[in-house]
């Protein structure tokens, strides 16, 4: 009869690791949880009899294709562990709740991660180890988390802070998304007709301007040659903001240059302060979350180091974690940096004080996310007013052009 290395976790919640004989893998299961416990993890060991139904009984595991533009989004990680963090709470072993949740998936890139986890996980690997090969779907912060999680038979626990946590981040980054879509919508629609105008309307001006032969205002010559320009040079427009990117993306190629363009989002009037307050809202949140977990406090601050997705602030944490390696603690490189106010220091000194640092981190996060929203419908509001007196500007200015030549002939004519 085969033999089945088990891990799993008593009503205390400490980790058990042991034997057990049994026929297959469902009766293992059964007598495991016969004895009050719960398992997370289950394999059975090579050189038994093959088990029925098992992956040893010479089945082999299937090849897996991964297609190449078929990119896994964030959306299905967050759902993918709120459905296993409800698994694992109802005591199902990692690996039927991995293949349950492969089946729900649709065909795809995900999918195949998904089976070929469960297939590594069932062969004797850890839960993180079989997700670390994946760095793409999987990253440092949620390795980092499951391994926690499992040294510390909590992994449903984690599961669902981790799920809460991609949950509110997804929730950030939409809010300032959506913020941009109606300032994005109107500018384009609006560079359309400005086109059209100055290639099709503007041109048969022009050509009344010649017949009459007077002399235009400088207003006027602005347009026609704008017009002429855009006329027969139509077809750098679109290369004009793929040029502005190249440059920016070139800049960034380099530590300075990248650090100097990440300083100077943050200095943007208006878009500067809510990347500012959504940044250090990610760090809170994302070290609240690590520190809640038992993940070490040096490795949590390397991980919200690479997280926090602006070299500006990742510097400030990198600080950090040097003072807490000498003995200090983390408030005072923080009130350094100048990048982080004052109520958010003392906040996380009161935090290192009472020993609650996890606690007060996640208030935080919760305050600047809050101040965010309130931000970006602010910006939304001050946005529309702008555009559209932009515009009127615009459009103004292209009608006194054009007609100003007119006053001048109905003037003379009188």
């Amino acid at each position: 009869m085969p033999v089945f290395a088990f891990e799993a976790v008593d009503n205390s919640g400490q980790k058990v690791r042991s034997d057990v004989t049994a026929s297959s893998k469902d009766d293992a299961i059964k007598k495991i949880r016969s004895q009050g416990l719960r398992p997370t993890r289950i394999a059975q060991k090579q050189g038994g009899a093959p088990a029925a139904g098992g992956a040893t009984g010479g089945k082999k595991a299937k090849k897996r294709g991964f297609a190449l533009f078929d990119s896994v989004k964030a959306a299905q990680i967050a759902t993918f562990t709120t459905q296993l963090s409800t698994l694992q709470d109802a005591g199902l072993p990692i690996v039927r709740s991995l293949k349950i949740l492969e089946a729900q998936q649709r065909p795809g890139r995900f999918k195949d991660q998904v089976g070929a986890v469960s297939e590594d996980v069932e062969q004797g690997s850890t839960f993180s180890e079989a997700l670390g090969k994946y760095p793409k779907s999987f990253d440092k912060l949620y390795i980092s988390m499951v391994k926690a999680g499992e040294a510390g038979g909590v992994l449903d626990i984690i599961l669902r802070r981790l799920a809460t946590f991609m949950e509110k981040s997804q929730s950030l980054r939409k809010k300032v998304k959506s913020a941009m879509v109606y300032p994005a919508a109107v500018i384009s629609v609006a560079v359309v007709i400005l086109i059209v105008i100055m290639v099709f309307v503007v041109p048969a001006f022009k050509k009344m301007f010649e017949d009459i032969g007077q002399n235009l205002p400088l207003p006027t010559q602005i347009l026609l040659s704008t017009s002429n320009a855009l006329k027969d040079y139509w077809y750098l427009v679109p290369g004009i903001p793929f040029s502005i990117w190249f440059i920016f993306r070139m800049i960034a190629r380099s530590s300075k240059g990248e650090a100097a363009l990440d300083a100077f989002k943050l200095t943007v009037p208006v878009f500067g302060n809510i990347l500012k307050k959504s940044s250090v809202a990610r760090f809170c949140r994302t070290l609240g979350t690590l520190i809640s977990s038992g993940v070490p406090i040096l490795e949590a601050l390397k991980i919200v180091k690479d997280a926090v997705g602006n070299i500006v602030i990742a510097r400030a944490i990198e600080d950090v974690h040097s003072s807490i390696r000498e003995g200090d603690t983390i408030a005072d490189p923080l009130r350094q940096s100048g990048i982080f106010d004052e109520l958010l220091v003392n906040m996380i000194d009161v935090g290192e004080e009472t020993g609650e640092l996890d606690k007060m981190l996640m208030k935080i996060a919760d305050n600047y996310e809050a101040d965010v929203d309130v931000a970006v419908e602010g910006m939304s509001s001050l946005l529309e007013p702008l555009l559209i007196v932009s515009m009127g500007l615009i459009v103004g200015f292209i009608v006194i052009a054009l007609f100003l030549p007119l006053v001048e002939i109905i003037k003379g004519i009188s």
